[in-house]
Order: C-alpha cells, then structure tokens, then sequence
C-alpha cells in the first residue's frame, strides 16, 4: 500500500506471488520510464537488503569508476616514476 510520500520518492510493500515474482508498481514504473522488456539489474546482500537499478545507468556508472581508477593508477605510477 503506497505511503504519502514527496513528489521524488516513493514507498510501498509489495507481495511476493507463487512464482516469485514481484509487480513494481505504477508509480514507480513511471517515475523511472520502466517499459516491458527493459532490462533492470538486482543487487542483494544478507545485511543491507535488495536493490533494483537500471541496468544501463549501473553499468555506465561501474565503466566510469573503473576509468577513473585506471586514471588515477596511471597518474600515480607517472609521479613515482618522476
């Protein structure tokens, strides 16, 4: 059941079927453009829980990161080579 929440978020539990299977829910669907077949990424971990991201922000932002620590590697092995 959704809570009264800002304009940006959103809360709502939501019920695990037979198959296990969730439904995201309107709202959340629409606050985020998420259409039939697009691909979503789920992240679990035993203490902090599970998320749902958007697979292609996700994967931008790990290629960013990985990026700038090769960047940061190589500007360090420049200095310690200087």
């Amino acid at each position: 059941m959704p809570m009264k929440m800002p304009k940006d978020k959103f809360m709502s539990s939501v019920k695990v079927g037979e198959k296990g299977q969730i439904v995201i829910p309107k709202e959340v669907r629409e606050m985020f453009a998420i259409e039939p077949g697009d691909m979503l990424l789920l992240l679990a971990d035993r203490e902090r829980g599970i998320a749902i991201v958007d697979n292609e922000g996700f994967l931008a932002m790990a290629n960013e990161m990985t990026n700038l620590s090769r960047r940061e590697k190589k500007e360090a092995e420049d200095r310690d080579s200087h």
